[in-house]
């Protein structure tokens, strides 16, 4: 016979503990199902150990640019197994505190296994069969293995096994110029490895302005970061030690070589195994599970949230999904996934902070568009800093005065684009930011300044 619970939620990615919790408080009994790693992506391979990892690389990087301070600069060899130790010990600090979190919930079962659906809301796992009106679906993504001549002949790194790396890669070869490809790039050129960055695009980060995309080239480059890109064909081989990236490229040799290699082109929902057929639950071509605008799937009394709806692939699009889930289901307020302004940070040094459209998404809105840029270099604190590379725009709508859309590449750009985002949230005129009075000296206090230089885009 089934066990009865009141409901299911399968995987913990980042939904499904605040999701849990609701459900404690509600005094839903509830099994929470997991077959892997607490915490998903963000915890494990994602946000958590990236950003820890980014630190150390800045820590090298700063103590190499001591003559620019005024203090001896420093080699800064970097010692990678120190460096991974550290990597490991912050996020086994998040693990154990998810671990208290879940198991402080009285009315929470968590179940180590792997759930698969026998019908639209009965689950089985390690022989149990579960049944539940309720069903949440939180099962993340992976990432994804393109189909390349010679990928199965060729080792290489993703984003999660290159977690497990306590060594310096002599040369580390880049296949995906987007995001996570950037990220790595940037760390491991400031460990001391030689990098090269391939993408298949014209361009780097392809949803990005042109002269966006350029200027974190620019800095990357800087660095010492290689970057081929306009590679539209490409092949990996093995030879000796090296392994050779074969490039059909406008300019360039027609060669990319590497002593290591990390694929970072895009994600895979982890939901092929999950019997979504039996149950009647819909997904696209990609494998995401469709879902309407609260997160509900083609079956009724099913939900799907975070990365593996395909509707936002970030940690904070995940816990939002579950914020609209619990909203529409206890709280009585119908918050929809169409009310969110999309919102992201690209963790380079600097960073980029971005919300709503880009400039090129503004031009094809159809609407009047005023746009405001500034150089990163204009900020007193930014050259105070010595950080003075990137620059920040603000797009606004003519005839409302809302705000449209910012992009900040630059020191603390992650941070400071909130104070725009909250604005676009309140729908409220930019001439409100201009009234306010701001801390000197901060990057934030040239927002006032910047609005003040809008023109017709």
């Amino acid at each position: 016979m089934a066990e009865r619970f009141d409901a299911i939620v399968i995987g913990v990615g980042q939904a499904a503990p605040a999701l849990c919790a609701r459900l404690d408080k509600e005094g839903l009994k509830t099994a929470l199902i997991e077959r892997h790693l607490l915490g998903g992506t963000c915890v494990n391979t994602g946000c958590i150990p990236t950003k820890t990892l980014i630190a150390s690389a800045r820590a090298a990087h700063m103590a190499r640019r001591g003559g620019d301070y005024g203090f001896a600069r420093s080699a800064a060899r970097v010692d990678m197994a120190a460096v991974k130790r550290r990597k490991d010990r912050v996020v086994r600090q998040s693990i154990e505190g998810l671990k208290k979190w879940i198991g402080g919930m009285k009315h929470v079962e968590l179940i180590r296994g792997h759930a698969r659906f026998l019908g639209a809301r009965r689950v089985g796992v390690n022989r149990r069969e579960l049944e539940a009106e309720r069903i949440f679906i939180d099962v993340g993504a992976r990432a994804a293995i393109p189909e390349l001549p010679g990928i199965k002949e060729v080792p290489f790194f993703t984003n999660s096994s290159i977690m497990k790396v306590g060594f310096l890669p002599r040369h580390l070869l880049i296949v995906g110029g987007s995001y996570i490809g950037l990220e790595f790039a940037q760390m491991y050129r400031r460990f001391g490895s030689q990098v090269t960055v391939v993408e298949r695009a014209p361009k780097l980060l392809p949803r990005e302005d042109d002269d966006v995309a350029a200027e974190i080239r620019a800095v990357l480059e800087r660095e010492g970061v290689r970057i081929r890109t306009d590679a539209e064909c490409m092949a990996l081989e093995k030879q000796g030690k090296r392994i050779v990236v074969s490039l059909h490229c406008k300019s360039g040799k027609p060669l990319a070589e590497g002593t290591h290699a990390l694929l970072a082109v895009g994600r895979t929902p982890n939901t092929d195994d999950l019997g979504l057929r039996e149950a009647g639950i819909e997904t696209d071509e990609r494998g995401y599970i469709k879902v309407d605008d609260e997160c509900r799937t083609s079956v009724n009394g099913v939900w799907a949230l975070g990365e593996c709806n395909g509707r936002g692939a970030f940690t904070h699009t995940a816990y939002n999904d579950y914020e609209i889930v619990a909203a529409n289901l206890f709280d009585n307020d119908k918050r929809r996934i169409s009310d969110r302004i999309m919102t992201y940070a690209l963790f380079i040094d600097p960073p980029l902070g971005r919300a709503g459209m880009t400039e090129a998404e503004a031009r094809k809105s159809g609407k009047r568009v005023l746009v405001g840029n500034m150089p990163m270099a204009r900020v007193a604190r930014a050259r105070e800093a010595g950080e003075t590379q990137g620059f920040m725009r603000v797009l606004v709508d003519a005839e409302s005065k809302e705000l449209l859309g910012a992009t900040i590449l630059g020191m603390s750009g992650d941070e400071v684009v909130h104070s725009l985002l909250d604005m676009m949230y309140a729908k409220r005129p930019y001439t409100t930011i201009q009234r306010a009075m701001h801390i000197h000296p901060t990057v934030t206090e040239l927002i006032p300044t910047l609005l003040g230089s809008l023109k017709p885009l």
